[in-house]
C-alpha cells in the first residue's frame, strides 16, 4: 500500500500492484483533478468517516456487461406501466445528497462527504459525472451518479425512497444508452446487482477494457 503526496496527483499502477483486499493507495486528497485520474486507471475512493482517503482496486472486480442485463418480470411490467419517469444531469447534487443521507446497513454514518460532493460537481460541470434521477408524482424518489470514461460507466452509489425506484432507474439508464456503453463498473458485489445480471471479471480484464476507452 503507498501513501500518498497530496501535493502530487499520482498513484501507484494497479496492473503492476497487487493486493489482498484491493486497497492500493492511502492519503492525498479528494480533488476533483485526482478523484478523475483515479477512474481512469482503475481506482476510486472508498473509506469511512474520519479515516484518511483511501484508493481501491478489487481483483476481482463487480461489472455488468449491457447485453447481459437481468429484467424480472415485475421489473418489466413497472417500466411498461410507466410508474417512473427518468431523467439525466437534472439535479446531480441533490442526487449526491441523497445517497449522502440513506441509510446502509453496517456503515456507521456515510463517506460522501461535502468536500466529496463539491468535487464530483465539478466534474459533473465538466461533462465527466453524471447523474441517473427516477421521479414519481414528480418527487426525487430514487436515483445515482458515477464517473464515465469513454463507454465505461462507474457507478458510485444510488438510493431510492420507494420500492424499486433504482432498480428501474438503472435499468431505463442501462436500455437507453446500451449502444454508448460497453461496461457498468458496479466495483464491489451486491446481491441487488448480481441480481440483475453483474459477474466478477479479473482487474487484468478490467483494465484492459477501460484502457480502450481512455484512449477512445
Amino acid at each position: 500500500m503507498v501513501l500518498l503526496d497530496p501535493q502530487i496527483i499520482s498513484f501507484p499502477d494497479p496492473e503492476s500492484t497487487d493486493s489482498e483486499n484491493g486497497l492500493l493507495a492511502i492519503g492525498g486528497d479528494l480533488s476533483s483533478e485526482r478523484i478523475h485520474f483515479a477512474y481512469q486507471l482503475g481506482l476510486f475512493p472508498w473509506f469511512n468517516p474520519g479515516e484518511e482517503i483511501l484508493w481501491w482496486c478489487p481483483d476481482p472486480r463487480f461489472v455488468l456487461f449491457p447485453d447481459d442485463l437481468k429484467v424480472s418480470k415485475s421489473m418489466k411490467k413497472i417500466l411498461r406501466d410507466e410508474v417512473f419517469t427518468f431523467t439525466e444531469n437534472k439535479c446531480f447534487r441533490e442526487v449526491m445528497q441523497e445517497c449522502q443521507n440513506t441509510f446502509r446497513k453496517d456503515q456507521d454514518g456515510t463517506w460522501i462527504s461535502e468536500e466529496l460532493i463539491n468535487s464530483y460537481v465539478e466534474l459533473h460541470e465538466l461533462g465527466i459525472a453524471k447523474s441517473i434521477e427516477v421521479w414519481q408524482n414528480e418527487e426525487l424518489v430514487g436515483g445515482f451518479y458515477g464517473i464515465q470514461i469513454g463507454k465505461v460507466f462507474c457507478g458510485e452509489s444510488m438510493f431510492a425512497k420507494v420500492s424499486n425506484a433504482s432498480k428501474a432507474g438503472f435499468i431505463n439508464f442501462i436500455q437507453k444508452n446500451r449502444g454508448n456503453l460497453e461496461l457498468i463498473d458496479c466495483q464491489i458485489h451486491s446481491e441487488h446487482l448480481e441480481s440483475l445480471g453483474a459477474i466478477m471479471i479479473s482487474k487484468k480484464d478490467y483494465l484492459t477494457i477501460l484502457k480502450r476507452n481512455n484512449e477512445s
